[in-house]
């Protein structure tokens, strides 16, 4: 009897000890890998723990947190860290600044709603699209930490409508005249910002720079007034379970941007968003290149992607190199381009050692699979309608500013739905090269056009291409 109260006791403190201490062990997703890469470990969190409504903070939405939030993290760093609980309610605040060994865990009903007074958040230099900016400070920032968690099941929502600009063709007419009717800033007809200053300085929502053992799990994360989560220079990340949204129609709202990362996992995660969804980047021309940081050791594995203009993207900022990538078991619906390969002349770096396996789509808009070489900030569907020009480009001398893209691999790929099966766009003087495409079944009005590109092997391709289109055949791109 005395034996099973002890088990009794250890089992209920098992259930009562912080998400973060539950972890199971992430070694699967490194194991079997055709690169080395070390078992990426969540962080350990101290097991103290505080809740933010010891500190004053009223969750009714009106009150201003701010102020709680800082000293709750203040405290909890004081004593070594520990978990910091958001109870169920609407959290209105400004920034939040991590720091080390502290957990953000939001419990059940627990939404953190950050203000939209641009006042709370004072420009600095931060990194934003791949080189050094003034910008807003993010909501949620953290630099050069170790062992930081946002964990939970609630929700962080960056207030990004207060920020965003809008582009009337992205929306109907009722959503326009409901956006726009509060005043703003009309550039031209068809764009309107909330104010001038506020698109300049529009923050990332997450900002976590030059930090070690990393773990995002559970929460939403929605509504950014940029970029949604972005890691720039870190070690040992773990995004798992999460949500990243925004509106189909959210400027530059990129779901997560991986940049100039080391050992990153990225799974069982849902991404929903108006620009790339899972994107991974290693900063922009020569200050990339400068900064010689590539992404690398990264495995994506068991993700869903909804709306999007890609849902695995590639740059176009990887001028400090990308390689080591795995991407498997994802499920793409809805996207403008499935996987997509992007950068132009001046970029440089090198894109390599790319892994893509077991990826099913459907109602892709544009591209299943894309690689063009000549981007210029436009989504796969708007370069189509504004007809850019592909192929017949005079060559270029190759230097250190010439990008190239080498040794990928992507098989078993099934997509029901796109407009165009497969597009390779590379440059005459660096061809897109060594690129294996196994095992590849897609139904789509068009088959696939390659233009400077060599050493692509095809195995088992197949377009499908439907009556309705004008063709019943099945083509088998050479």
């Amino acid at each position: 009897m005395k034996l099973m109260k002890t088990l009794v006791a250890l089992m209920m403190a098992l259930f009562c000890l912080p998400a973060v201490a539950q972890q199971a062990s992430y070694a699967k997703y490194t194991s079997g890998l055709p690169f080395r890469m070390t078992e990426v470990k969540a962080p350990v969190i101290p097991a103290n723990q505080v809740s933010l409504s010891d500190y004053g903070a009223k969750g009714d939405g009106l009150a201003l947190c701010t102020e709680a939030f800082q000293k709750a993290i203040v405290d909890l760093s004081g004593r070594g860290g520990g978990h910091l609980n958001v109870p169920q309610g609407v959290w209105l605040t400004g920034p939040i600044k991590l720091q080390s060994n502290i957990d953000l865990h939001l419990e059940n009903g627990a939404i953190i709603l950050f203000s939209g007074d641009i006042r709370l958040y004072p420009v600095i230099e931060t990194v934003y699209e791949g080189g050094k900016r003034m910008r807003s400070m993010s909501p949620i920032t953290g630099t050069g930490l170790t062992n930081v968690s946002i964990t939970g099941h609630g929700v962080i929502d960056g207030n990004g409508a207060c920020w965003r600009p809008l582009k009337k063709e992205k929306v109907t007419e009722s959503q326009w005249k409901k956006i726009t009717g509060d005043g703003g800033v009309f550039p031209r007809p068809t764009m309107w910002y909330p104010s001038e200053e506020r698109v300049n300085t529009r923050p990332v929502m997450v900002h976590l720079e030059n930090c070690k053992n990393v773990l995002l799990q559970g929460v939403i994360f929605q509504n950014s007034p940029a970029w949604n989560i972005h890691p720039l220079m870190c070690e040992n990340l773990i995004v798992d379970g999460i949500t990243a949204k925004n509106p189909a129609y959210a400027q530059n709202g990129d779901a997560i941007d991986v940049e100039s990362c080391k050992n990153v996992l990225i799974v069982n995660s849902t991404f929903d968003a108006g620009d790339d969804c899972i994107c991974i980047k290693s900063g922009r021309d020569a200050e990339g290149r400068q900064r010689g940081m590539p992404t690398q050791n990264v495995v994506v594995s068991g993700c869903t992607v909804f709306n999007g203009h890609g849902a695995f993207v590639v740059g176009s900022e990887m001028s400090g190199g990308v390689k080591n990538i795995m991407v498997r078991d994802c499920q793409f619906i809805g996207t403008d381009a499935g996987l997509r390969f992007k950068s132009c002349r001046g970029r440089g770096g090198v894109v390599e050692k790319i892994y893509i396996q077991d990826i099913s789509m459907f109602n892709i808009l544009g591209d299943a699979i894309t690689f063009d070489l000549y981007y210029g900030g436009k989504s796969v569907i708007e370069a189509r309608e504004d007809g850019t020009k592909v192929n017949n480009i005079e060559p270029k001398p190759v230097d250190v500013t010439t990008p190239e893209f080498r040794d990928i691999s992507i098989s078993r790929v099934n997509c029901h739905g796109a407009r165009r099966a497969i597009f390779f766009n590379g440059l005459p003087e660096k061809p897109i090269s060594n690129v294996t495409l196994t095992d590849i079944n897609i139904v789509a009005d068009e088959g696939a056009d390659y233009f400077n590109c060599q050493n692509v092997v095809k195995k088992d391709v197949t377009v499908n291409i439907p009556k309705s289109k004008g063709n019943d055949k099945t083509v088998t791109p050479l």
